[in-house]
């Protein structure tokens, strides 16, 4: 009474042949849809901090609004600061959206842990700037 392929069988099957167990995978084929929704997520999170960061990059008088060592930085400096963070708030949404869809769990935490040390390297940065 061998079986074969590992296949168990279940004695009250009504056809009394092997059944094979398949886990039912929930999420199959909808990687991106999850990947998607992360990233709407993401956005909605972040959307006012993008706002405020563009609105710094793009007028040169919010640079005094911070006053002490900020407001004697060049004008260049500040405004790549802010573009900076601009732009990687703007990507981070996609980025997200990206790894959640198509990164194993492990590659998914090393993303989170290179996002981490870049959100750690701009708020180094900011605090060099104000004080």
């Amino acid at each position: 009474m061998g079986s074969s392929g590992g296949a168990k069988r279940k004695p009250n099957h009504p056809s009394g042949g092997q059944v094979h167990e398949e886990t039912m995978n929930v999420t199959e084929g909808k990687s991106g849809l999850w990947g998607a929704l992360a990233g709407l997520f993401t956005f909605a999170l972040i959307a006012v901090p993008l706002s405020a960061s563009f609105a710094f990059a793009t007028n040169p008088r919010t640079q005094q609004l911070f006053g002490g060592r900020l407001s004697e930085a060049t004008q260049g400096g500040y405004q790549a600061f802010w573009w900076i963070v601009t732009i990687f708030l703007f990507v981070l949404p996609f980025l997200v959206g990206y790894a959640v869809a198509r990164l194993s769990g492990r590659a998914l935490a090393i993303f989170g842990a290179v996002v981490a040390l870049f959100v750690i390297a701009v708020l180094v940065l900011g605090q060099l700037f104000v004080f």
